[in-house]
């Protein structure tokens, strides 16, 4: 049986995946060096909370183009974490294999989410 309507962004499992994805970069840019703080760490982890919250943002608005903008945000945030893992992973400051992985998924499941709020019924 196919779940019913969201009723909460909580709901969604695009924003469980990302909200999870969030929590694996806190995680993981605990172990970073300590002059990476306020450089690497801080934007990784500003890139990585934007997707969730934006999507949590668009569930709450009532119009198309309100929503369409707030997901085209939560993209560019997840395409910035994506280069950012890049970076960690060449500076040698983690394999970012995981990250890598649960980024392309939310990637996937936030286009087909993206396409289903924002196209015309």
């Amino acid at each position: 049986m196919a779940p019913g309507p969201a009723r909460s962004f909580r709901d969604l499992f695009v924003w469980q995946k990302s909200h999870a994805l969030a929590l694996l970069v806190y995680r993981t840019t605990a172990g970073f060096p300590r002059a990476e703080q306020f450089g690497l760490t801080s934007q990784m982890r500003r890139a990585a909370v934007s997707v969730p919250a934006n999507i949590a943002e668009a569930f709450g608005r009532s119009t198309r183009p309100e929503k369409a903008r707030l997901l085209n945000i939560a993209q560019g945030s997840l395409d910035e974490l994506r280069y950012y893992l890049v970076l960690s992973k060449d500076l040698g400051y983690s394999s970012a294999e995981g990250m890598a992985e649960a980024a392309e998924e939310v990637g996937r499941m936030l286009d087909s989410y993206r396409r289903k709020v924002v196209s015309v019924d």
